[in-house]
C-alpha cells in the first residue's frame, strides 16, 4: 500500500492531525452492479426508504444527499473479500427489515447481535453486496461504509488526507471518519483483499466543488489517477486508486460547475 503522510497518524485510534493542505470533500455515492438497474433501485428504495431518481433516471436511489447507483451488468463476485466488505443502513425496525429482505430475494448472514445497545443484523442483497442493518437513532438512512484492509489505521489515514472527514471513535468504540451523512470504517483483514472493480460493490464516490483543483492537490499527495478529469454528461468525473484495490470516483456535480 503506497500512502504518503503529510501528518502524524501512526496511532489513528488516538489522534489524527490533518495537513493544512487536505482538501475537504463530500461523500457522494456508492456504485453497485445488477443486471436490471431499475429493479435493483426499486429494491433498495423499498427496503431502505430512498427516492428513485432524481428526475427521470431509474438506475439510482437518493438517500438524502447520498446516491446508490447501479451499473447494468452481472455483479460478478460479492463485496465480501474485496476492499469494501459491506455498506450500512440505519433504521428502527431492524428485525422487520431483515425479514422483508429475506422474503424479497436477499439473505440473512448470521444471527441478530447487539452493539452499544443497538440491534444489528447482516444481510446480503440479491446481487451479492453485504449490508449491515443497524438501529442507530442518531443517524438514519445511509450509515456507513466498512472497508477491509491489512492496515486499518494507515488506510483511514489515506482517506483522511485525500478526502478530509472528521476523525473520531464511533460510539467510543470504532475508529472512523465522518462525512456529515455517513461514516467510513476499516476492519483488519488477515488475508489479501481483492479489488472492487467488476464486483457487486464496484466503487465509492466523493464529490468536489472543483474537480480540476482537487486533482492537482491529490496528485501532489501521490494519489494515483486511473482516469484523468473529464466531462461526462452533465458532470465532471475522474477515477483514482484507493488502498487495497478500492476504485474511487471523484465527481464535480452540475450545481458546482
Amino acid at each position: 500500500m503506497k500512502i504518503r503522510h503529510f501528518f502524524l497518524t501512526l496511532s489513528f485510534g488516538y489522534a489524527l492531525f490533518l495537513s493544512p493542505f487536505t482538501m475537504a470533500a463530500d461523500y457522494g455515492h456508492i456504485h453497485l452492479a445488477a443486471p436490471d438497474t431499475t429493479a435493483a433501485a426499486k429494491w433498495y428504495a423499498k427496503h431502505f426508504v430512498g427516492d428513485i431518481g432524481p428526475g427521470e433516471t431509474t438506475d439510482r436511489v437518493a438517500f438524502g444527499k447520498i446516491l446508490v447507483v447501479f451499473f447494468g451488468r452481472e455483479p460478478g463476485a460479492g463485496s465480501v473479500g474485496s476492499g469494501v466488505d459491506h455498506i450500512g443502513f440505519s433504521m428502527a425496525n431492524v428485525e422487520e427489515v431483515t425479514a422483508n429482505i429475506v422474503a424479497d430475494g436477499g439473505k440473512q448472514l448470521g444471527d441478530f447481535i447487539e452493539f452499544g445497545g443497538m440491534k444489528i443484523a447482516f444481510v446480503e442483497d440479491p446481487w451479492g453486496t453485504k449490508i449491515e442493518l443497524i438501529n442507530d437513532a442518531e443517524l438514519r438512512g445511509t450509515h456507513h461504509i466498512h472497508l477491509s484492509t491489512p492496515e486499518p489505521a494507515a488506510t483511514l489515514a489515506w482517506y483522511s488526507e485525500a478526502f478530509g472527514g472528521k476523525a473520531g471513535k464511533y460510539k467510543g468504540k470504532m475508529d472512523g471518519l465522518f462525512y456529515g451523512d455517513i461514516w467510513l470504517f476499516a476492519a483488519k483483514s488477515q488475508e489479501t483483499v481483492a479489488a472492487t472493480e467488476g464486483r457487486s460493490m464496484d466503487h465509492l464516490g466523493w464529490n468536489f466543488a472543483n474537480l480540476d483543483t482537487a486533482a492537482v492537490a491529490l496528485k501532489a499527495k501521490g494519489v494515483q489517477f486511473s482516469m484523468q478529469p473529464r466531462d461526462y454528461h452533465n458532470l465532471r468525473i475522474a477515477f483514482v486508486d484507493g488502498p487495497d484495490g478500492v476504485k474511487i470516483e471523484l465527481v464535480q456535480p452540475p450545481s458546482a460547475q
